[in-house]
Formats: structure tokens, sequence, C-alpha cells
């Protein structure tokens, strides 16, 4: 199998969640193994997992349940994208990048959201708020093609990539 034929298959979960802080561990770890199990880890798993962490952190701090005091969490993998979705209840104003000062101790999770995603968004319908974001497929690990240099003080001039030093 190629590196990109793992993205020939469509994955996908919806999973109903507490509204609690320890979901958010949860939904990272379950999130991370269906990445892990299509094959997918390295940087693309952590900022999957950083945006679920982050729009899950949301949900949980600034909006209400949905029934049964639970938020829904989804994610789907597909050819060209991991597409992860947040639903709740909603309540007050749309979820919005705020500029938080340096000594605030938060307030940056959409911005984050921001820099690591292709796109975001917020969907209001029915009594649920859902925010998603669609981040873009990895690609080959730049070590691979990392430049072969001499290592100082080498017994034979032994090379090694710069990934290796």
């Amino acid at each position: 199998m190629g590196r990109d034929d793992r993205w020939e298959v469509s994955t996908s979960a919806v999973v109903l969640l507490p509204h609690t802080p320890s979901s958010v561990a949860a939904a990272r770890r379950l999130l991370t193994a269906d990445l892990a199990s299509a094959g997918i880890g390295g940087p693309a798993a952590g900022d999957a997992a950083l945006v679920v962490s982050e729009l899950l952190s949301n949900a949980i701090r600034h909006a209400a349940p949905l029934p049964g005091s639970k938020v829904r969490v989804a994610w789907t993998l597909t050819g060209d994208a991991v597409r992860v979705a947040v639903s709740d209840a909603g309540g007050g104003s749309l979820p919005r990048i705020t500029q938080a000062s340096p000594a605030a101790p938060g307030g940056r999770g959409l911005g984050i959201v921001e820099s690591l995603s292709a796109r975001w968004g917020v969907r209001r319908d029915e009594g649920e708020t859902t925010v998603w974001a669609i981040l873009s497929p990895p690609h080959a690990p730049e070590a691979a093609t990392a430049p072969v240099i001499p290592v100082a003080g080498s017994a034979h001039g032994s090379k090694r990539s710069v990934a290796e030093a």
C-alpha cells in the first residue's frame, strides 16, 4: 500500500460524550486511535487531536449541553481531509476568534483552530450549534527527503541525514 492509499477509504465516527472537561481527553484518545488505525500519526494526528480538544473545550466552557447533558463529537477521514465537528445546544453569540491579551489564561482556542485548519466554521440549526474544521491530509514526512551531510568527527566520513543528527 502506498503512503496515500489509506486516504481512499472513508472512516468516520460520531460519539456522544458527557458535557464535562474529562470528555476532552476521551475524544482525543478515540480520534487518535482511529487515525492510527488508518495509518496516520505524527503531526497530522496531533493537529487533529488539538483541534478537537479546542472545539470540545469551548463547547463545554461556553455552551449548553445537548439533551442528556451530552456533547457530540464527529470526525471523518476522507481522501482529501480530516473533518472534525463538535455540536452542543448553543446559546449566546456564535463562536468567533478573539484577540486575547498575553496575560489572559484563555481566549486563543479558535485562533489555534484557524491556524491548524484549511477551513473552519460554525453552523447553527434546530437548537444545535456545530463548530467544524477541515484539516488537510498529511504529506510525506520531511525527514524522508532530508539532505545527507557529513557528520563532523565521524570515523570514516559516514553520513547521516539532518533528521538523524
